[in-house]
């Protein structure tokens, strides 16, 4: 049987030892399932922490831009760090627009037939077993982490034009500076200097071929104790912790 270590395997920080003498077939018992591709683990999932929902993904994608890009380079992992666009098109999952510098090697050793991976991380926050009744009640609670977060699965292409790229920036810039009361924009920069960042990138286009949202928001626990998590995050100053509140709260 596989011996899988995963802290989220049960409800606290200190489901580790327990989780390590559990099997596949104990999980599915517990209703708690593993997202996979043939016979690959994906991800660790239980069932009831399971987001299927496209524009829900979507919605976090582009709310937490900054995505982990993780590709095999040689037979080694790489990860780089990168503000991605997310486009609702084509069906069913949508596409992730970016650009790395020409410096970085990605563009030239990943082969374009090979699938890559692409983790956007929400928000995030540590549950204190103090946030729930349960503890006054019995004592039997522990920590835990909630957080949201999506997979994308998808192969790259990339993109040398131009007329593409000055596109792309444009619009990274627009969506990014539209808060400001005096937005930037790439037209107030030189032509001849942008022209000169610009063939310093190279674009690249992600199309999704599968997507795998993980939504750890308390839904294991009782009314109460949902209830208790959720005052307990909007009481700090936290921003991320007020984020997670809303996540358990929604319906």
């Amino acid at each position: 049987m596989p011996v899988i270590l995963n802290v989220t395997m049960l409800d606290g920080l200190f489901g580790v030892a327990v989780a390590a003498r559990d099997d596949d077939h104990s999980s599915r018992r517990r209703g708690e399932c593993f997202a996979t591709v043939g016979y690959s683990r994906v991800v660790y999932l239980p069932a009831s922490f399971h987001e299927s929902q496209t524009p829900l993904m979507h919605e976090l994608m582009r709310s937490y831009p900054l995505a982990t890009l993780v590709t095999l380079d040689e037979g080694a992992l790489a990860a780089d760090h990168i503000p991605m666009q997310v486009l609702a098109a084509p069906a069913p999952f949508g596409m992730l627009r970016g650009h790395v510098a020409r410096a970085n090697p990605l563009w030239r050793r990943h082969p374009q037939d090979r699938e890559a991976l692409v983790v956007f991380q929400g928000p995030q926050a540590y549950v204190s077993p103090s946030f729930y009744p349960t503890k006054r009640l019995t004592g039997e609670v522990v920590p835990t982490w909630n957080y949201a977060v999506v997979h994308a699965h998808g192969k790259l292409s990339f993109i040398h034009d131009r007329q593409w790229l000055l596109a792309l920036v444009e619009s990274l810039t627009d969506v990014h500076e539209a808060s400001r009361a005096n937005p930037w924009k790439v037209a107030d920069a030189p032509p001849d200097y942008i022209d000169k960042m610009l063939g310093a990138i190279v674009g690249f286009e992600f199309v999704i071929s599968r997507m795998t949202g993980k939504w750890k928001v308390s839904q294991n626990r009782n009314g109460a104790d949902r209830q208790g998590v959720v005052d307990g995050l909007r009481s700090t100053p936290d921003g991320n912790a007020r984020a997670i509140a809303d996540l358990v709260q929604r319906p």
